[in-house]
């Protein structure tokens, strides 16, 4: 399980778009997320200057989006799917993937329920709850 802290995650996404820049070897995590940065233009500046943005702050009130957090996102729904968990993920996929017509747009709106799902174990002091998760998923 990959369960990186902030400034891990932050590392490890700078590195990895640093070896891909560079024709190097990735391990398969690398290449998955690799992947899901050429997807993201508008994060290839940022994360081609890690010491201006390791440490910075997106704050949601500011409507700031965190890249950093929208990839590691990316990555989380790639192991939900590979794994099949939780049950019934792949099934919400297929049919967000055909609604909005791409794999892409289809982990976007994923995106918003695991989200949901996590302000709500924080605000509640509670741990994830799947059934949060999926049933946001059946709304989308």
């Amino acid at each position: 399980m990959f369960n990186p802290s902030r400034d891990e995650a932050r590392q490890f996404l700078f590195e990895t778009w640093r070896k891909r820049r560079e024709s190097a070897l990735l391990t398969p995590l690398e290449d998955l997320a690799a992947q899901l940065i050429e997807k993201h233009p508008e994060y290839h500046g940022m994360l081609g200057d890690p010491e201006r943005y390791q440490d910075k702050d997106y704050a949601p009130e500011h409507g700031a989006t965190n890249p950093f957090l929208h990839l590691m996102m990316h990555i989380s729904i790639e192991e939900q799917l590979s794994i099949g968990q939780p049950h019934g993920i792949r099934a919400h996929f297929e049919r967000l993937t055909a609604h909005y017509g791409s794999e892409h747009d289809a982990q976007h709106r994923m995106m918003e329920c695991l989200g949901e799902m996590i302000w709500q174990a924080q605000r509640n002091g509670t741990a994830p709850d799947a059934a949060i998760y999926m049933g946001c998923l059946e709304r989308q």
